[in-house]
């Protein structure tokens, strides 16, 4: 038994509805954004300027669209989760895969904000400038989201495990 009578199932279930419910918190972010793009990419495709972009825009604005697609659906993916699993005492592996479709769905998210970037500025500028520039995007993304968050998490694990003076 843990403390105030609980087994430990108990205390683990507790800390992962905590964790779910952050995590939910969290997601919510990235799910309105990639909504919000994902309608817009499906928008564009009916305007009159559409069918005079040339054969390599459409083809990148298909690629775009179908990565907004799935960074949507991989990022409400633990909602689908959590109804499945929901009632079976089995939260802390719901935790663990709702976190690593988040992980994906973010990742995906910013490779479909890095190709509508460059879409856009390629069409609005006609120069392959809008490659570097979207290239540069993505990689911000990527110190900002995975390389900063690996760093803070390093250090932390190294103040853990320092001996204390």
């Amino acid at each position: 038994m843990g403390e105030n009578g609980k087994d430990g199932n108990e205390e683990s279930e507790e800390k992962a509805d905590r964790k779910w419910e952050e995590m939910l918190q969290e997601v919510r972010v990235a799910q309105t954004g990639a909504q919000i793009l994902f309608g817009f990419l499906i928008s564009v495709v009916f305007t009159p300027r559409f069918i005079q972009i040339s054969p390599a825009d459409r083809t990148l604005y298909d690629v775009t669209v179908v990565l907004g697609a799935v960074a949507t659906g991989t990022l409400i993916a633990p909602v689908a989760f959590h109804r499945f699993l929901a009632g079976h005492q089995m939260m802390p592996e719901l935790v663990r895969a709702g976190a690593r479709m988040i992980v994906l769905g973010l990742v995906l998210l910013g490779i479909t904000v890095g190709a509508a970037l460059a879409l856009l500025l390629h069409v609005a500028t006609g120069s392959g400038i809008a490659w570097a520039v979207a290239g540069a995007v993505v990689f911000w993304f990527a110190v900002c989201w995975l390389v900063l968050p690996w760093i803070a998490l390093r250090a932390g694990r190294r103040r853990a495990t320092r001996p204390e003076a």
